[in-house]
């Protein structure tokens, strides 16, 4: 998560959303956020005027005249990406500087990592914290180095400055070996944009000691070439300016105008969010190179200007994959491994380091790819098995190389976790190792920059294991012998209430190591995520000289594989003779992903769903046992079922069989719908749709189906066999010639007119198609002019709001109450209006003497 945000579990607005997301239609621009400063700086979402803490979940409150919507379900989830723009400071003890610096900051429970870029500025030798008094509450010692890039963790932060993060009261700034020299600060504040961004730019400004810097934060549209970027400025408009300011945003090429957008900021709100179309192939080929710059320039008298080159977005995570036969394209199980680190630089080029090992024959290619998009029909973007070289021992070798010309779309794809590496076999041509590359956050273990992973395969366990699973880990020892760990898994085995634990084996002879030997074995640390890492601070000296001379290992075991799954001999170089130093403290972190789901475990989710006497786990799938035609998902402790929506068949003559949902043709026409599918399941230039995971023959139309919400019938898609793409759009709907159209299904997206003969509408109502001018409010339809008081769930008919159709809009509006004096007014069960107490007993007594002349006169 990338920012406190409030989700609205709502029906209407997430159809929209995740028909989109999984149709693939342009992204959404980056907007530019400001959200409310939290109430007291906790942590947590304000909205509508009330703080709500993380996790919390409400019924919100629209105000008038709607008042609380007890059909949508809010909730608040935690922040966890932050950055910082820091610039030269005129206005503190700090000395101006010409730098900028730009940080990015990640945080895992309690530990924030960071990591900094800067430019015109030499290495700083410290980088501070500073909490909202001022004071420093953090101060981390940079080390040398001669990079551009430093990166660092401050761990176990304390509760009131995890508040004060999470309230945008935190800066952070950075000194030089001389503090005379130069200097840095900038507040560290939360945005959205910061979990799209593929593309990134510091911006600075030619005047020495201005203050002036910033930082662009850029994406492509996921089909699109439109680049959305948003700005963050500081110091280009003077501060104590109150009125608008006009800028110019421009994006060259070698001083070449290329783009030019004009645009307004202020020194309050010096953000901008802006969209750069349709880029031509030029454009995107400087794109990925880091040859494109953006600049922002004010206009009029003295003008200012700063401006940086867009490249690749940077930080201190890892570019890496583990390859396992359990995520090849035909999955199997051979215990074979493939592990991979990669290096994106300035100028778009890819450094690739790949190391596979217990195969089950020769390797014939190594690819980075895409998500095919058709069945057995691979999306291969570069092929690298010409830096291939096979090992001495059969199944094993290594590439080690260099993609030059990396295209735009394919380093957004890299950074988003969309791209694949493959391992293909003389045995299994297709793919017989393959698995994602993915960004893994940066923890403070250093080795992961000088090191290759250590690779965990089931062919080096004793007896080797044929395994769907692999891994690699990152081990070192540091100056106090204290040995860091990080391991990386891939398809472990699973079965019910399977625990997984990681054990470190210090023994001369691997393959004559017996489990119930402890005297060298320790435990790391179990997990239930893809990785697991931590530091291990009280250790032997006989396993400190295994791992000094290559004769420990790592094995990873479980339930089913008790004896090890999958391992790896590590070799760490030390000179610890006199064992480990320190306390005896054994630390360990854990991401949140989950090999095995155990009964145990799901319990104690907060967003397991409980539903029919089972517990489920957020997101799966299953059918309900009430009704085999249904299919159910949990969302966050919300199951949603919906009823299995049947093809159309094209035969004329169809049957209903007892143990099926839908019908199917009779066996007139078997035959011939046999060959149909099959010939659907052949043909090379079908269509594959995420939705209902099924290839569909070209030139085939079907309704979507968008998981949680089943299908979508107010949608239509359409196979392109020429091109394998589908293509979604609304289904329009035929005008009707009834003045009271019906809906005979609440699935069906179109009404029509009820089989008895109405009055037919007017001409000018004919081209309204589906009725616009009618309308819809909640689950009723109304006429126009027509007036209703509105019902909401669990209150019922709301008599103080009166609502009416206009045309095809539905406008309400709550009673108007008149003022009242009294300080003290009451509201009567059934009145909308509050009324004086005073004239309450008023009316009282005059109903009553009322009452009495009546009587009278009887």
């Amino acid at each position: 998560m990338d920012a406190p945000r409030v989700l609205w579990i709502l029906g209407c607005a997430f159809i929209a959303s995740a028909l989109g997301s999984r149709l693939k239609t342009p992204a959404l621009p980056i907007q530019p956020e400001r959200e409310p400063m939290i109430s007291k700086g906790l942590s947590g979402c304000s909205f509508g005027g009330r703080f709500y803490s993380l996790e919390d979940t409400w019924h919100p409150d629209l105000g008038e005249p709607f008042g609380v919507m007890h059909c949508v379900m809010c909730h608040c989830e935690p922040v966890r990406h932050f950055v910082a723009v820091l610039t030269g400071v005129t206005d503190s003890w700090l000395p101006s500087s010409s730098g900028v610096a730009r940080a990015r900051f990640t945080l895992a429970r309690t530990s924030l990592s960071f990591s900094i870029t800067l430019q015109r500025m030499n290495r700083p030798s410290v980088i501070t914290f500073l909490d909202s008094d001022g004071n420093t509450a953090f101060e981390f010692r940079v080390p040398r180095a001669d990079t551009d890039m430093i990166c660092g963790v401050w761990k176990n932060l304390p509760k009131s400055h995890l508040r004060q993060l999470e309230a945008e009261q935190l800066r952070v700034s950075m000194t030089t070996a001389d503090s005379k020299e130069e200097g840095l600060q900038g507040k560290v504040i939360k945005h959205r944009a910061l979990f799209a961004e593929t593309f990134s730019a510091i911006l600075t400004s030619d005047e020495v000691h201005s203050g002036m810097g910033g930082i662009a934060m850029l994406t492509l549209s996921d089909t699109e070439n439109n680049l959305h970027f948003i700005l963050i400025l500081q110091g280009l408009v003077p501060h104590g300016t109150s009125v608008k300011v006009p800028v110019r945003v421009k994006l060259l090429y070698r001083q070449h105008l290329l783009r030019e957008i004009r645009a307004n900021i202020s020194a309050d709100d010096s953000d901008l969010a802006e969209v750069l179309a349709d880029l031509n192939s030029r454009e995107l080929f400087w794109l990925s190179r880091g040859q494109l710059q953006i600049s922002v320039e004010t206009e009029g008298q003295n003008p200012r200007q700063i401006s940086g080159n867009i490249s690749g977005k940077r930080s201190c995570d890892a570019l890496q994959s583990v390859m396992s036969s359990g995520s090849a394209l035909t999955p199997g199980k051979t215990g074979g491994v493939g592990s991979a680190v990669f290096t994106l630089h300035h100028n778009g080029s890819l450094d690739y380091q790949v190391l596979v090992a217990g195969l089950s024959s020769t390797v014939v290619g190594v690819t980075i790819e895409m998500k095919p998009r058709r069945r057995s029909k691979r999306s291969v973007l570069y092929d690298i098995t010409a830096d291939f070289s096979a090992a001495e021992e059969r199944g094993g070798g290594r590439a080690v190389g260099s993609c030059s010309r990396v295209e735009a779309r394919h380093i957004h794809m890299l950074l988003q976790n969309e791209l694949f590496i493959n391992i293909a076999t003389a045995e299994q041509q297709e793919s017989e190792l393959r698995g994602q590359i993915r960004m893994l956050p940066y923890n403070g273990l250093d080795a992961r920059r000088n090191e290759l992973p250590v690779p965990l395969a089931g062919q080096f366990v004793s007896p080797p294991v044929r395994t769907a699973a692999a891994g690699h880990a990152w081990v070192s020892v540091d100056e106090q012998c204290h040995l860091h760990y990080e391991i990386v898994v891939n398809g472990l085995s699973k079965s019910e209430d399977t625990s997984v634990n990681a054990h470190l084996h210090g023994l001369a002879e691997i393959g004559e190591m017996d489990d119930s030997s402890t005297n060298h074995k320790r435990l790391l640390t179990g997990f239930y995520g893809q990785q697991a890492q931590g530091v291990l601070k009280d250790i032997s000296v006989e396993l400190l000289r295994h791992l000094d001379e290559g004769t420990a290992y790592i094995q990873v075991s479980t339930k089913i594989n008790p004896r090890g799954e999958i391992r790896g001999r590590i070799h760490v170089p030390n000179s610890c003779e006199l064992g480990s130093r320190g306390e005896v403290v054994e630390e360990a972190e854990f991401d949140d992903l989950v090999f095995v789901r155990d009964p145990a475990e799901l319990r104690k989710d907060p967003h397991t769903c409980f539903f029919e006497g089972e517990h489920h786990a957020h997101g799966s799938q299953w059918t309900p046992q009430y009704n085999t035609c249904f299919t159910c998902i949990c969302q966050k402790k919300t199951v949603i079922c919906d009823p299995v929506i049947c093809p159309a068949l094209s035969c004329p003559h169809t049957i209903q069989p007892e143990d099926q949902c839908c019908p199917i043709c009779d066996e007139k026409k078997e035959t011939k719908q046999t060959t149909a599918v099959e010939k659907v399941e052949e043909d090379p230039e079908g269509c594959y749709f995420e939705g209902d995971q099924k290839m569909h023959a070209p030139g085939t139309t079907w309704h979507p189906f968008v998981p949680p919400f089943g299908y979508i019938k107010c949608a239509v898609c359409t196979c392109k066999g020429s091109t394998g793409e589908v293509h979604c759009e609304k289904v329009t709907c035929p005008p009707l010639t009834c003045s009271r159209p019906i809906r005979r299904n609440p699935s069906d997206c179109c009404k029509e007119c009820p089989a008895e003969d109405t009055p037919p509408l007017e001409d000018d109502e004919m081209m309204q198609a589906d009725g616009a001018r009618h309308c819809k409010f909640g689950n009723n339809y109304y006429q126009n002019s027509e007036h209703w008081h509105p019902r909401v769930p669990l209150v019922g008919e709301m008599k103080c709001i009166t609502c009416w159709c206009d045309h095809g809009v539905t406008k309400c509006q709550k009673k108007q109450c008149p003022f009242l004096s009294c300080s003290n007014p009451i509201r009567r069960e059934g009145k909308c209006c509050p009324e004086c107490i005073e004239d309450f007993m008023e009316k009282e007594e005059m109903a009553k003497m009322v009452e009495k002349k009546k009587n009278w006169r009887h």
